[in-house]
C-alpha cells in the first residue's frame, strides 16, 4: 500500500510540474479559480487575513496592533513559542505569538483559531546589509455558518479589547503647552485616593463618580452628549487640589494635559490644542482665577463706554488697544473649548479647573453641564489628619490624638501645614516630637484666632 501511495504521489508531483511549466498562464488562472470554488464546497471554514502593513504608504495597521495586544494574554497561556519585547512607551513586557504558531479562542460558545505567519520575499543580495522583505500577518479561521457573528460582534470585541490592553500597558504622560504645541514628560506621581487627606465618605463618592464616568460610553452615546465630564476643585491654598488631580489620573489610568492659558495666543490656538489631546486624558487648568481676564462678571456697560470715550480722546491709543484685544483667549473661546462642538472630538476626557476663590469666577464658566461636579477641598479635619498620620508616621492611634482632635474642631489649618509638622526633618525627630510640634502650632493658631475675634468684637 505504501509503495502504491508513493507512486501516486510522485505521479501527481510530475503532472503538477508539467502543468506549471507548459500550460498557459491564463489557463492556469482559470483552473486555480475554479478549483478554489470546488474546494469551498468541501472545506467549511472561512479565513480572514490581517496584514501588518496596509495602504499605499505601508503604515502599520491599527487592526493588526489591536489583534496583537488581544492575543498577548491568550498566546502566553497556549502557544509553545513566544516573542517578548518592551514596546516604546510601554511599562510592561509584551508577549506575542512567534511565527507559524496557532492558538484557539472562544466567543459565545463558538471556537475559532488565530494563526501567526509571514511571507518572506527575496533578499537583496547586492546590498551591503542584506534585508529580507518579510510581511507578517494574522489569519483568523472559523466555520462559515458563524460568519455574521464573527465578522460583526466578535471582531468588534477583539479590536475594542486590544485597544484597551494597549492603554493599560502604555506609559502615561504629563503634557504642557508652549503656545499651540504640546510637550511631555513621563507621569510618575505616586498620589492615590488611599493616601489623600480627606474624609473617607467623600473619597468614595468621588471615586464612584469617576469610575461610573469611565464605563459610560454607551450611556453618553445614547443621550447624545460628548463623553466628557467637568470637575471644579476649589478651596484654600494647600488643601490638596493638585494632589487630587494626580490621584484621579492614577485611578483611571489617564494622561494629564496641564494647559497654561497665558501661553496661548488666541482662541484658534486653544482649539488646536484641544484637537491634539488624546482620549482617556485629563485636561487641567490650575488657578483659573489667575488665568488672563476670565474671572468675574462680564464687563458692565459703563466700563465699555469709558473705554470708548478714551479711544476718542486718544486716537493713538486705539491701535494699541485693538492690538491687545487681538491674540487673546476670551471667555467665549474658553466656554466653546469646554462644551462647544469641538469638545466632542475624541472621547473619555475629564476637564478640571482649580481655584482658590470660586466666587470670582463667571457663573457661565462653572455651571452644571460645564463643570458637572463641584468638589470643595477644605481645611484639615480629624479624619484627614489620621490619613496623614498613617502616611507620614505609620500610626493609626496615639495618646495625643484626643488633644489634636479637639484643636482641629476649633482651628482652621490646611493639610499641607499639618503634613509639614509630621514630616521627619532630622534623624532624632521621633513620633512624639512631631505630634507635640503640631499641637503647639494648633494652640498658637487658636490663640491668634481668639485674639482676632476679640478685636473684631471691640470694633
Amino acid at each position: 500500500m505504501i509503495s502504491h501511495l508513493g507512486s501516486i504521489f510522485a505521479t501527481l508531483m510530475f503532472v503538477w510540474a508539467v502543468f506549471q511549466q507548459y500550460f498557459p498562464y491564463q489557463f492556469r488562472g482559470y483552473i486555480e479559480k475554479y478549483s478554489q470554488r470546488l474546494l469551498s464546497f468541501v472545506y467549511p471554514y472561512v479565513q480572514i487575513t490581517f496584514n501588518e502593513f496596509t495602504g499605499e504608504r505601508l503604515m502599520r495597521s491599527e487592526a493588526y496592533s489591536a489583534i496583537e495586544n488581544y492575543l498577548s494574554s491568550t498566546s502566553s497561556s497556549q502557544a509553545k513559542r513566544l516573542k517578548a519585547d518592551i514596546v516604546k512607551n510601554n511599562q510592561s513586557l509584551v508577549l506575542s505569538m512567534d511565527d507559524h504558531e496557532e492558538v484557539a479562542d472562544e466567543f459565545q460558545g463558538i471556537k475559532l483559531w488565530w494563526a501567526s505567519a509571514k511571507h518572506v520575499g527575496k533578499t537583496q543580495s547586492f546590498a551591503f546589509y542584506p534585508v529580507t522583505d518579510e510581511k507578517r500577518f494574522y489569519k483568523l479561521t472559523f466555520h462559515k455558518k458563524h460568519r455574521d457573528l464573527i465578522i460583526g460582534p466578535y471582531l468588534k470585541h477583539v479590536l475594542k479589547e486590544g485597544k484597551a490592553i494597549k492603554v493599560r500597558n502604555r506609559q502615561r504622560k504629563l503634557y504642557t503647552n508652549n503656545g499651540s504645541n504640546w510637550s511631555h514628560v513621563v507621569f510618575e506621581h505616586p498620589a492615590t485616593f488611599q493616601t489623600l487627606a480627606m474624609e473617607q465618605d467623600k473619597k468614595e463618592e468621588i471615586m464612584e463618580d469617576l469610575i461610573t464616568f469611565s464605563q459610560a460610553e454607551e450611556f453618553y452615546s445614547r443621550i447624545g452628549r460628548a463623553w466628557k465630564r467637568g470637575y471644579l476643585l476649589y478651596g484654600p491654598p494647600g488643601t490638596g487640589k493638585s494632589t487630587m488631580i494626580a490621584a484621579m489620573a492614577n485611578l483611571l489610568g489617564y494622561d494629564i494635559y496641564d494647559l497654561e492659558l497665558t501661553a496661548v495666543k488666541d482662541n484658534t490656538e486653544l482649539r488646536k490644542l484641544l484637537i491634539e489631546t488624546s482620549s482617556k486624558s485629563i485636561i487641567v487648568i490650575e488657578d483659573i482665577d489667575c488665568s488672563l481676564d476670565l474671572t468675574g462678571q462680564r464687563r458692565p456697560k459703563k466700563e465699555k463706554k469709558d473705554e470708548a470715550e478714551e479711544m476718542k480722546q486718544h486716537p493713538m491709543h486705539k491701535a494699541s488697544i485693538e492690538e491687545a484685544k487681538i491674540g487673546q483667549v476670551t471667555l467665549s473661546g474658553l466656554l466653546n473649548f469646554i462644551d462647544g462642538l469641538w469638545s466632542a472630538c475624541g472621547g473619555e476626557r475629564l476637564i478640571v479647573f482649580t481655584t482658590n476663590f470660586v466666587e470670582k469666577l463667571d457663573p457661565a464658566l462653572i455651571r452644571k453641564g460645564r463643570m458637572d461636579k463641584h468638589i470643595e477641598l477644605s481645611y484639615c479635619g480629624f479624619e484627614a489628619f489620621k490619613v496623614l498620620a498613617k502616611n507620614y508616621q505609620k500610626v493609626d492611634s496615639h495618646k495625643l490624638f484626643g488633644r489634636i482632635q479637639d484643636l482641629l474642631r476649633e482651628v482652621r489649618i490646611t493639610p499641607a501645614d499639618v503634613a509639614e509638622h509630621l514630616m521627619p526633618k532630622t534623624a532624632s525627630r521621633d513620633l512624639q516630637t512631631c505630634f507635640e510640634s503640631l499641637i503647639q502650632a494648633l494652640e498658637s493658631a487658636k490663640q491668634a484666632q481668639d485674639s482676632n475675634k476679640e478685636e473684631t468684637a471691640l470694633i
